[in-house]
């Protein structure tokens, strides 16, 4: 009797310790999945700055070579260049987003500098000598491309997060990413007005 007793506290203490191996080896799976994942989080938000970065180092080009225009308007430079130096200032690391008031101010001062770049271009409609120089048609063609560039891997970004977000919010990795302090990350919104075709008038 003592003996049978023995073992099916043999065979508990047994199951036990599976169960427990079962589930260090399910957290350590779970765990360096979370990190690969936010490592493509940081990844992709490397790259989203790296155009944003180039957009910005293409502005002082442009506004040179708009500048050497007379009568250009002083207050569509005015813009572009205050708002290049406010975005500068801000400094942004992968920390931004985990938290959404620094991401939407990050978002919000690109905004304002996508704003008044757009304006710039607008007015340049206005002078056809200005249009017509190579140099300025060179640059605008850049920056048309990193704009784009912009746009597609903010798209990439997006598509990171989600699957970051969706890991790190079902079960049982909840428990996991709570446990390890793996929190949601922010998603790139679209502008307000965005929808809204621009209206060109000639």
């Amino acid at each position: 009797m003592k003996r049978k007793g023995m073992i099916i506290g043999c065979s508990v203490a047994g199951a036990i310790g599976i169960i427990v191996l079962i589930l260090i080896f399910s957290g350590i799976g779970a765990y360096n999945n979370l990190v690969k994942l936010n490592e493509r989080v940081n990844e992709s938000w490397s790259q989203v700055e790296n155009q944003y970065q180039r957009r910005s180092d293409l502005i002082p080009n442009l506004v040179n070579t708009v500048k050497g225009y007379a009568n250009f308007e002083r207050g569509v430079l005015t813009d572009v260049t205050e708002a290049r130096a406010r975005v500068s200032q801000m400094n942004v690391t992968p920390q931004v987003l985990n938290d959404p008031q620094a991401f939407q101010k990050f978002e919000q001062m690109q905004g304002q500098l996508s704003n008044a770049l757009s304006r710039l271009l607008v007015t340049v409609e206005n002078y056809p000598d200005l249009k017509a120089s190579e140099n300025f048609l060179q640059l605008q063609a850049q920056l048309e491309g990193t704009e784009n560039r912009i746009t597609v891997e903010r798209r990439r970004f997006n598509q990171t997060v989600q699957e970051y977000n969706s890991t790190i919010k079902t079960f049982p990795n909840s428990l996991y990413a709570s446990t390890f302090g793996f929190q949601a990350k922010q998603y790139f919104k679209s502008t307000p007005g965005s929808e809204i075709p621009p209206k060109v008038e000639f």
